[in-house]
Protein backbone atom coordinates (compact mmCIF):
# COMPACT_ATOMS: atom_id res chain seq x y z
CA UNK A 1 0.00 0.00 0.00
CA UNK A 2 2.90 2.35 0.67
CA UNK A 3 4.19 1.68 -2.85
CA UNK A 4 0.72 2.28 -4.24
CA UNK A 5 0.48 5.62 -2.43
CA UNK A 6 3.72 6.75 -4.08
CA UNK A 7 2.52 5.69 -7.55
CA UNK A 8 -0.90 7.31 -7.29
CA UNK A 9 0.48 10.46 -5.65
CA UNK A 10 2.90 10.91 -8.55
CA UNK A 11 0.02 10.49 -11.01
CA UNK A 12 -2.12 13.00 -9.14
CA UNK A 13 0.62 15.62 -8.92
CA UNK A 14 1.33 15.21 -12.64
CA UNK A 15 -2.31 16.15 -13.28
CA UNK A 16 -2.13 19.14 -10.97
CA UNK A 17 -4.54 17.54 -8.48
CA UNK A 18 -4.18 18.53 -4.84
CA UNK A 19 -3.71 15.46 -2.66
CA UNK A 20 -4.59 17.30 0.54
CA UNK A 21 -8.23 16.65 1.49
CA UNK A 22 -10.56 19.63 1.84
CA UNK A 23 -12.01 20.39 5.25
CA UNK A 24 -15.09 18.22 4.74
CA UNK A 25 -13.26 15.28 3.17
CA UNK A 26 -11.21 13.94 6.08
CA UNK A 27 -13.99 11.95 7.73
CA UNK A 28 -15.40 10.20 4.60
CA UNK A 29 -11.87 9.41 3.41
CA UNK A 30 -11.01 7.89 6.78
CA UNK A 31 -14.18 5.77 6.64
CA UNK A 32 -13.11 4.64 3.16
CA UNK A 33 -9.68 3.73 4.56
CA UNK A 34 -11.23 1.62 7.32
CA UNK A 35 -13.50 -0.17 4.82
CA UNK A 36 -10.53 -0.76 2.53
CA UNK A 37 -8.28 -2.08 5.30
CA UNK A 38 -10.94 -4.41 6.69
CA UNK A 39 -11.85 -5.77 3.27
CA UNK A 40 -8.23 -6.43 2.25
CA UNK A 41 -7.42 -7.92 5.67
CA UNK A 42 -10.32 -10.37 5.37
CA UNK A 43 -9.25 -11.19 1.82
CA UNK A 44 -5.71 -12.08 2.90
CA UNK A 45 -6.89 -14.10 5.92
CA UNK A 46 -9.45 -16.00 3.82
CA UNK A 47 -6.89 -16.70 1.08
CA UNK A 48 -4.70 -18.53 3.61
CA UNK A 49 -7.62 -20.78 4.57
CA UNK A 50 -9.36 -21.66 1.31
CA UNK A 51 -8.22 -22.63 -2.17
CA UNK A 52 -7.45 -20.12 -4.95
CA UNK A 53 -10.37 -21.23 -7.14
CA UNK A 54 -12.99 -21.01 -4.40
CA UNK A 55 -11.55 -17.72 -3.21
CA UNK A 56 -11.51 -16.02 -6.59
CA UNK A 57 -15.08 -17.04 -7.47
CA UNK A 58 -16.52 -16.01 -4.09
CA UNK A 59 -14.66 -12.68 -4.02
CA UNK A 60 -15.91 -11.76 -7.47
CA UNK A 61 -19.48 -12.21 -6.37
CA UNK A 62 -19.12 -8.70 -4.94
CA UNK A 63 -21.33 -7.49 -7.81
CA UNK A 64 -24.25 -9.14 -6.01
CA UNK A 65 -23.58 -7.10 -2.89
CA UNK A 66 -22.84 -3.93 -4.86
CA UNK A 67 -26.27 -4.15 -6.45
CA UNK A 68 -27.99 -4.88 -3.13
CA UNK A 69 -26.23 -2.01 -1.37
CA UNK A 70 -26.85 0.31 -4.31
CA UNK A 71 -30.58 -0.39 -4.19
CA UNK A 72 -30.86 0.55 -0.51
CA UNK A 73 -28.24 3.32 -0.55
CA UNK A 74 -29.34 6.43 1.30
CA UNK A 75 -28.68 9.71 -0.42
CA UNK A 76 -28.39 10.47 -4.15
CA UNK A 77 -29.54 7.44 -6.17
CA UNK A 78 -26.43 6.65 -8.22
CA UNK A 79 -27.10 2.94 -8.67
CA UNK A 80 -29.96 1.13 -10.41
CA UNK A 81 -32.97 -0.09 -8.45
CA UNK A 82 -33.66 -3.82 -8.26
CA UNK A 83 -36.16 -5.14 -10.81
CA UNK A 84 -37.84 -8.53 -11.07
CA UNK A 85 -35.19 -10.13 -13.34
CA UNK A 86 -32.37 -8.69 -11.23
CA UNK A 87 -33.89 -10.12 -8.05
CA UNK A 88 -34.03 -13.54 -9.73
CA UNK A 89 -30.38 -13.15 -10.71
CA UNK A 90 -29.45 -12.23 -7.14
CA UNK A 91 -31.25 -15.32 -5.79
CA UNK A 92 -29.43 -17.58 -8.26
CA UNK A 93 -26.07 -16.01 -7.35
CA UNK A 94 -26.74 -16.35 -3.62
CA UNK A 95 -27.64 -20.03 -4.13
CA UNK A 96 -24.30 -20.46 -5.87
CA UNK A 97 -22.50 -18.78 -2.96
CA UNK A 98 -24.15 -21.16 -0.50
CA UNK A 99 -22.93 -24.14 -2.54
CA UNK A 100 -19.44 -22.62 -2.72
CA UNK A 101 -19.31 -21.83 1.00
CA UNK A 102 -19.88 -25.51 1.82
CA UNK A 103 -17.43 -26.74 -0.82
CA UNK A 104 -14.32 -28.73 0.02
CA UNK A 105 -11.01 -28.23 -1.78
CA UNK A 106 -7.84 -30.32 -1.30
CA UNK A 107 -6.54 -30.03 2.28
CA UNK A 108 -3.12 -28.71 1.28
CA UNK A 109 -4.77 -25.81 -0.56
CA UNK A 110 -7.63 -25.20 1.90
CA UNK A 111 -6.69 -26.03 5.51
CA UNK A 112 -9.89 -24.38 6.87
CA UNK A 113 -12.23 -24.20 3.86
CA UNK A 114 -15.54 -23.37 5.58
CA UNK A 115 -14.13 -20.49 7.63
CA UNK A 116 -12.06 -19.30 4.67
CA UNK A 117 -15.08 -19.29 2.35
CA UNK A 118 -17.20 -17.39 4.89
CA UNK A 119 -14.48 -14.79 5.46
CA UNK A 120 -14.09 -14.42 1.69
CA UNK A 121 -17.85 -13.88 1.39
CA UNK A 122 -17.65 -11.14 4.02
CA UNK A 123 -14.75 -9.58 2.11
CA UNK A 124 -16.85 -9.69 -1.07
CA UNK A 125 -19.69 -7.90 0.74
CA UNK A 126 -17.35 -5.15 1.95
CA UNK A 127 -15.86 -4.85 -1.54
CA UNK A 128 -19.32 -4.36 -3.02
CA UNK A 129 -20.19 -1.85 -0.31
CA UNK A 130 -16.91 -0.02 -0.88
CA UNK A 131 -17.58 0.25 -4.62
CA UNK A 132 -20.92 1.96 -4.00
CA UNK A 133 -19.44 4.18 -1.26
CA UNK A 134 -16.56 5.18 -3.55
CA UNK A 135 -18.94 6.00 -6.38
CA UNK A 136 -20.84 8.29 -4.03
CA UNK A 137 -17.60 9.84 -2.79
CA UNK A 138 -16.03 10.56 -6.20
CA UNK A 139 -19.00 12.69 -7.20
CA UNK A 140 -17.51 15.45 -5.02
CA UNK A 141 -13.95 14.27 -4.31
CA UNK A 142 -11.29 13.84 -6.97
CA UNK A 143 -10.80 10.08 -7.65
CA UNK A 144 -7.06 10.46 -7.07
CA UNK A 145 -7.61 11.52 -3.47
CA UNK A 146 -9.96 8.62 -2.79
CA UNK A 147 -7.36 6.14 -4.04
CA UNK A 148 -4.46 7.80 -2.24
CA UNK A 149 -6.14 8.20 1.12
CA UNK A 150 -7.79 4.79 1.29
CA UNK A 151 -4.31 3.32 0.97
CA UNK A 152 -2.59 5.97 3.10
CA UNK A 153 -4.94 5.28 6.02
CA UNK A 154 -4.46 1.54 5.55
CA UNK A 155 -0.68 1.67 6.09
CA UNK A 156 -0.75 2.56 9.83
CA UNK A 157 -3.83 0.38 10.32
CA UNK A 158 -2.12 -2.64 8.75
CA UNK A 159 1.04 -1.98 10.78
CA UNK A 160 -1.05 -1.94 13.97
CA UNK A 161 -2.78 -5.19 13.01
CA UNK A 162 0.56 -6.80 12.15
CA UNK A 163 2.12 -5.71 15.47
CA UNK A 164 -0.75 -7.36 17.36
CA UNK A 165 -1.41 -10.45 15.24
CA UNK A 166 1.83 -11.41 13.50
CA UNK A 167 5.25 -12.48 14.78
CA UNK A 168 8.17 -10.23 13.86
CA UNK A 169 10.26 -12.60 11.78
CA UNK A 170 13.25 -11.43 9.75
CA UNK A 171 14.72 -13.60 7.05
CA UNK A 172 16.30 -13.77 3.63
CA UNK A 173 14.56 -11.61 1.03
CA UNK A 174 13.99 -13.49 -2.24
CA UNK A 175 13.46 -12.04 -5.69
CA UNK A 176 10.07 -13.77 -5.79
CA UNK A 177 8.93 -11.83 -2.73
CA UNK A 178 10.22 -8.56 -4.16
CA UNK A 179 8.49 -9.26 -7.49
CA UNK A 180 5.20 -10.10 -5.73
CA UNK A 181 5.24 -6.94 -3.60
CA UNK A 182 6.22 -4.83 -6.62
CA UNK A 183 3.33 -6.25 -8.65
CA UNK A 184 0.86 -5.64 -5.82
CA UNK A 185 2.20 -2.12 -5.26
CA UNK A 186 2.73 -0.76 -8.76
CA UNK A 187 0.10 -2.62 -10.79
CA UNK A 188 -2.71 -3.54 -8.38
CA UNK A 189 -2.53 -0.73 -5.82
CA UNK A 190 -1.32 1.80 -8.38
CA UNK A 191 -2.49 1.48 -11.98
CA UNK A 192 -5.62 -0.64 -11.38
CA UNK A 193 -6.96 1.54 -8.58
CA UNK A 194 -6.47 4.68 -10.66
CA UNK A 195 -8.38 3.23 -13.62
CA UNK A 196 -11.15 1.84 -11.40
CA UNK A 197 -11.71 5.11 -9.55
CA UNK A 198 -11.92 7.02 -12.84
CA UNK A 199 -14.45 4.53 -14.24
CA UNK A 200 -16.62 4.74 -11.11
CA UNK A 201 -16.97 8.46 -11.70
CA UNK A 202 -18.78 7.80 -15.00
CA UNK A 203 -20.41 4.39 -14.62
CA UNK A 204 -22.40 2.57 -11.93
CA UNK A 205 -20.65 0.01 -9.75
CA UNK A 206 -23.16 -2.63 -10.88
CA UNK A 207 -22.45 -2.03 -14.57
CA UNK A 208 -18.69 -2.13 -14.12
CA UNK A 209 -19.02 -5.38 -12.21
CA UNK A 210 -19.78 -7.12 -15.52
CA UNK A 211 -16.07 -7.16 -16.26
CA UNK A 212 -15.40 -9.17 -13.10
CA UNK A 213 -16.37 -12.30 -15.08
CA UNK A 214 -12.85 -12.41 -16.50
CA UNK A 215 -11.31 -12.77 -13.04
CA UNK A 216 -12.84 -16.13 -11.95
CA UNK A 217 -12.03 -17.70 -15.32
CA UNK A 218 -8.41 -16.57 -15.06
CA UNK A 219 -8.19 -17.51 -11.37
CA UNK A 220 -9.57 -21.03 -11.80
CA UNK A 221 -7.38 -21.66 -14.85
CA UNK A 222 -4.23 -20.44 -13.08
CA UNK A 223 -5.00 -22.46 -9.95
CA UNK A 224 -5.49 -25.62 -12.00
CA UNK A 225 -2.22 -24.95 -13.84
CA UNK A 226 -0.01 -23.82 -10.94
CA UNK A 227 -1.48 -25.77 -7.99
CA UNK A 228 -3.10 -28.70 -9.85
CA UNK A 229 -6.37 -27.87 -8.12
CA UNK A 230 -9.14 -30.26 -9.25
CA UNK A 231 -12.46 -28.98 -10.54
CA UNK A 232 -14.84 -30.34 -7.87
CA UNK A 233 -18.61 -30.65 -8.32
CA UNK A 234 -19.31 -27.97 -5.70
CA UNK A 235 -16.87 -25.58 -7.39
CA UNK A 236 -18.37 -26.14 -10.84
CA UNK A 237 -22.03 -25.96 -9.74
CA UNK A 238 -21.56 -23.15 -7.23
CA UNK A 239 -19.35 -21.18 -9.58
CA UNK A 240 -21.77 -21.59 -12.49
CA UNK A 241 -24.77 -20.49 -10.41
CA UNK A 242 -22.89 -17.50 -9.02
CA UNK A 243 -21.61 -16.32 -12.39
CA UNK A 244 -24.99 -16.81 -14.10
CA UNK A 245 -26.71 -14.86 -11.34
CA UNK A 246 -24.15 -12.05 -11.45
CA UNK A 247 -24.45 -11.94 -15.24
CA UNK A 248 -28.24 -11.53 -15.06
CA UNK A 249 -27.94 -8.79 -12.45
CA UNK A 250 -25.24 -6.80 -14.19
CA UNK A 251 -26.75 -7.23 -17.66
CA UNK A 252 -30.06 -5.89 -16.41
CA UNK A 253 -28.22 -3.02 -14.74
CA UNK A 254 -26.47 -2.14 -17.99
CA UNK A 255 -29.73 -2.41 -19.95
CA UNK A 256 -31.44 0.09 -17.65
CA UNK A 257 -28.85 2.66 -18.70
Amino acid sequence: MAVGVVVVTGWALSRGVSIRPASGEWRPLFILGVLFTTQIGLLNSATAMTSPSYGVVILNSYAVFANLVGHFWRGPQLEDRLTGPRIVGLCVAIAGLIVLAAGQAPKHLAPRPLLGNLLMMLSAFLLGYRQVYTRWLVQNVDPARTVIWQMAWSVPLFLLIAAVAEPMVYGHVTWQAVAAISYQGFIVAGVCFIVWAELLKKHSAGTLSMFSFLVPVAGISLSAWIFDEPMTISLLIGGALTLVGVYVVTRQSAALR
